[in-house]
């Protein structure tokens, strides 16, 4: 029988970490962060990290994990959500993954298979060189010409995937897109439920500026500039994150403080576009428009519970502290 499994996901600021925890409540289930941001210790402000207060009590994974110079990416993701799922299951309760970035969602969902063959260590250091001397946008601009799908899905400055995906052309003559694609197809080994949260434009993108003013307010120029005290840098991936990588450029005078402001909301506004178009080509997603609910989310726990039943996915639990799958 398969393993129950429930995502709750959408674009940034359409209300994944409350609505989340509401349902682990309901459910018995545990919250496994997909969030490339959150698993950072001492990046909390920027990357929206779910506070002690908002856990309310349920048990989170995969936040405050590495340190901001450790390497995080998807093969990463996907060995430590396993290990946090297979812990949820022993412990009888319901992994919930909660976080916007899709392409985490895939690998776990379907079980992608990022199992390499021996690397070509030779043809890793020539590339590393080449960076190294010309840039990484001289990798990237390689890239380009072999697998344009994975240069479109990786920021140029995120140097070890482009490599990866360099290596892995030149190691078996196909592009890693369309292995990733080939993966993407095979059936999941979950029995899952897959939710998107979605809401009209405007709406959104007025969330995402209070939030970015909230950000600001709540001492993310303060956050960055300790960052940069601790050692951190611009090339780093974790530093790429939006509200981070406009900070540093703040403080090193390149951009007052206003125009970063703008350009963090402009991006991220940029950003809730592009996992919306992630989202609508994934399959067997269920898109759940917050305006049919009022925007209440007790009546959008009332639905997904119910829909959660009819899939035999989960039952209420009950007042014994027992459930059924």
């Amino acid at each position: 029988m398969k393993k129950p499994l429930i995502i709750i996901t959408g674009p940034t600021a359409s209300g994944k970490t409350a609505l989340s925890v509401e349902l682990a409540k309901k459910v018995g289930g545990e919250i496994i962060s997909a969030d490339s941001m959150q698993v950072y210790r001492h990046m909390d402000i920027g990357s929206a990290k779910v506070t002690k207060e908002e856990m309310d009590g349920v048990r989170h994974h995969l936040i405050d994990v590495l340190d901001p110079w450790d390497e995080f990416n998807v093969v990463v993701f996907q060995r430590l959500a396993k290990q946090a799922m297979e812990e949820i299951y022993a412990a009888g309760h319901i992994p919930i993954i909660a976080g916007g970035t899709g392409f985490y969602i895939q690998a776990l969902v379907n079980d992608i298979d990022f199992t390499e063959n021996d690397s070509d260590t030779g043809y890793r250091e020539e590339l590393e060189c080449l960076a190294a001397e010309k840039g990484a946008s001289c990798l990237h601009d390689m890239l380009k010409e072999v697998d344009p799908e994975s240069a479109e899905a990786i920021h140029e400055n995120n140097v070890k995937r482009v490599i990866r995906a360099l290596e892995f052309y030149k190691k078996t003559g196909t592009k890693i897109s369309e292995h990733n694609e080939a993966e993407r197809q095979k059936e999941s080994p979950y029995n899952f439920a897959y939710y998107v949260l979605n809401m009209d434009r405007e709406r959104l993108y007025q969330r995402i500026d209070l939030r970015v003013d909230l950000m600001m307010k709540n001492g993310l120029l303060e956050e960055v500039e300790k960052l940069k005290e601790m050692g951190c840098t611009r090339d780093m991936v974790s530093m790429q994150g939006l509200g981070y990588k406009e900070i540093l450029d703040a403080l090193d005078g390149t951009i007052s403080l206003d125009e970063a402001v703008y350009i963090i909301k402009r991006d991220t506004r940029h950003f809730a576009k592009r996992q919306l178009t992630w989202f609508k080509r994934e399959k067997e997603v269920t898109w759940v428009d917050q305006g049919n609910f009022d925007f209440d989310r007790e009546k959008i726990l009332v639905w997904m519970l119910e829909d959660l039943r009819e899939r035999n996915i989960m039952a209420v639990r009950k007042k014994e502290k027992s459930w059924n799958l």
